[in-house]
């Protein structure tokens, strides 16, 4: 489901002529209650940078929420996984700054920089594994949210829409159910079948009577 269908099945639905801007603002809501609620592929990014000689920080990257991991590649490619602390652990485990090595530890040191420790011994590349909102599907047009579960998008931007037009409340519970009902199958993809193979946690097996 693309924007355009989105906002026509919104007016459809609750019978009435909102404004671009109101639309708007119940798509973005929406997207920011499920992005919230469910981690799905579209929230995930990869990008590398640069731990410098010296410098215990490391700038994030400007659309960056939260880590998944981050890794540090020695001259030989091999990948070490920091361990997460904060910033108080890194200044007690490695007060001295001068004190050099290979980074084992990182931690949140502002909104937009990690610490980490010890302070680099060398020049290495740094792979981060992070949380972002991607693009929203009112300027996009199209998002993997609208393609692949669209019933999440459109009943959570309906609750939006109900609420502003003061709706009855049991309209209002209607499409809170239905949200709800989609946001449960959307976690059981997202957390749940996204996470796992055959192969480690077998097939599901449905037990019969």
């Amino acid at each position: 489901m693309n924007y355009a269908e989105l906002t026509a099945n919104i007016q459809d639905i609750c019978e009435n002529t909102f404004t671009a801007d109101q639309l708007a603002m119940f798509t973005e809501q929406a997207e920011q209650k499920i992005y919230n609620s469910v981690q799905i592929p579209a929230l995930r990014k990869n990008v590398t940078g640069t731990l410098a000689t010296n410098n215990k920080y490391l700038s994030t990257p400007t659309d960056f929420l939260w880590a998944y991991s981050l890794a540090v590649i020695d001259a030989s490619g091999e990948y070490h996984y920091l361990l997460n602390k904060d910033v108080n652990f890194i200044r007690e485990a490695y007060p001295v700054p001068t004190s050099t090595g290979l980074p084992k530890h990182y931690a949140y040191f502002d909104d937009n920089t990690f610490i980490v420790g010890p302070t680099p011994n060398a020049n290495y590349s740094a792979e981060l594994h992070y949380g972002y909102y991607p693009q929203s599907i009112v300027t996009a047009g199209t998002t993997w949210l609208g393609d692949e579960f669209d019933s999440a998008l459109l009943n959570g931007a309906l609750v939006e829409a109900i609420r502003f037009m003061k709706g009855e409340p049991d309209m209002v519970q209607l499409y809170t159910t239905l949200y709800a009902q989609a946001i449960g199958l959307l976690k059981n993809l997202g957390d749940g079948k996204l996470r796992q193979d055959a192969y480690r946690s077998g097939q599901f097996r449905e037990k019969v009577g």
